[in-house]
């Protein structure tokens, strides 16, 4: 059997899919619903680009390049039951990047891209093995916090993987964090994923800020777990930078052992429903 294609059209925008005879699909998918779709966004649809070239760090700065940490690797060793904090590299030119380079000492740096980006739709997946901490930072700014809980009871709304972390704190006062709707970790050692639709702060022709940055919607592990959350100003452990229409990504990479890969970027585009 064979359909031609399928195409829906919403209020905000269009969704085109073409199938092929049988069960496969062929030509341009147009999906962007904003949902899980099996595969990884970039496999499925137009106008990603990686921000890792499979080889080294070009494209990426170390926030404090004396304490180091990073560097590629052809593949991800986690030590399992046995050595559950393990989270090694093979040492050699591949398409994952890990802070575990040089054994966590010094005290790894944060890694942030080189280029800025105002409004776009993030991809990547990550690792982590015991006690792991880290966050992804939209705008080197707004953190999706990453984080060993799996099947642990959190202390604080933050300290779940998938939580948007609080504002920087003022005096010893933490607030602005948001848990995630539903828990969607999965055990350490194994790949998870978030899906980012980020909406980058406004300002007017004199500089002003006329609107707050965006989460517009966040998938843990293909999961909904934030939609339409503001951000009034930075997270705390954000660069030193000022909010803008443009800034860089940024991974924390100063707290404990990380893995990442398969960190791709688009421009926004709207969301069908």
């Amino acid at each position: 059997m064979k359909f031609s294609r399928i195409i829906a059209v919403t209020g905000i925008g269009l969704v085109l899919i073409s199938f092929g005879a049988g069960a496969g699909l062929s030509g341009s998918q147009v999906i962007n619903d904003g949902q899980h779709h099996g595969d990884p966004p970039y496999l499925l649809e137009d106008g990603w680009r990686p921000l890792l070239n499979g080889k080294t760090l070009d494209g990426w700065k170390l926030q404090n390049p004396e304490r180091g940490g990073w560097d590629t690797s052809a593949g991800v060793f986690w030590g399992g039951p046995d050595n559950p904090k393990l989270l090694k590299g093979i040492p050699k030119p591949g398409d994952r990047i890990l802070n575990t380079m040089t054994d966590l000492k010094p005290v790894p740096s944060n890694i942030f891209t080189a280029e800025t980006f105002g409004d776009s739709e993030l991809y990547l997946e990550f690792m982590v093995s015991e006690g792991s901490n880290s966050g992804v930072y939209m705008h080197g700014l707004y953190e999706v916090q990453i984080y060993d809980s799996f099947g642990k009871t959190p202390a604080s709304q933050t300290a779940i993987c998938g939580a948007i972390y609080s504002y920087i704190p003022v005096n010893n006062t933490y607030i602005g964090g948001v848990a995630p709707r539903v828990r969607a970790e999965r055990p350490i050692g194994q790949w998870q994923s978030y899906h980012i639709w980020f909406q980058a702060p406004r300002f007017n022709a004199a500089g002003k800020k006329i609107a707050n940055a965006k989460f517009l919607r966040v998938l843990h592990n293909g999961v909904l777990i934030h939609e339409n959350v503001e951000r009034e100003g930075p997270t705390q452990a954000a660069m030193k930078i000022p909010e803008a229409a443009a800034n860089p990504l940024m991974l924390q990479g100063d707290h404990t052992q990380i893995a990442y890969r398969n960190i791709y970027i688009r421009p926004l585009r709207p969301i069908s429903k």
